[in-house]
């Protein structure tokens, strides 16, 4: 699953658009990512910016705040235990999926 600071009919659109096979939940206010320590205020001139190319973050998030969360991805054990976390303050540079894949195999083995 993902989690998204966008409203839910934003998410739901784009589960549509993207072809996703798995649900985007929504996180209202960013609490979700504030949580996680991952919640950030955009600076004064990227809210210029966000606005000057017609991006309304409050609106299309249903908050009136310009926060965004870090991209992050974890895999959490039924019995809650972080397996594997990956956060980067820089969005364009994500890990690949394999790099979660010895993770993923853990959590299947200890579900079985």
């Amino acid at each position: 699953m993902a989690i998204s600071p966008q409203s839910a009919p934003n998410s739901r659109k784009s589960v549509r658009q993207n072809g996703l096979s798995f649900p985007i939940l929504s996180d209202t206010h960013n609490d979700v990512a504030a949580a996680f320590g991952l919640r950030f205020e955009l600076p004064d001139y990227l809210v210029d910016l966000y606005k000057s190319l017609k991006n309304d973050l409050p609106m299309f998030n249903g908050d009136p705040s310009w926060t965004l969360p870090m991209p992050a991805r974890f895999v959490i054990g039924q019995d809650g235990t972080i397996l594997y976390a990956e956060v980067n303050p820089d969005y364009t540079r994500r890990p690949e999926p394999e790099d979660m894949l010895p993770a993923l195999r853990k959590a299947s083995a200890i579900a079985a």
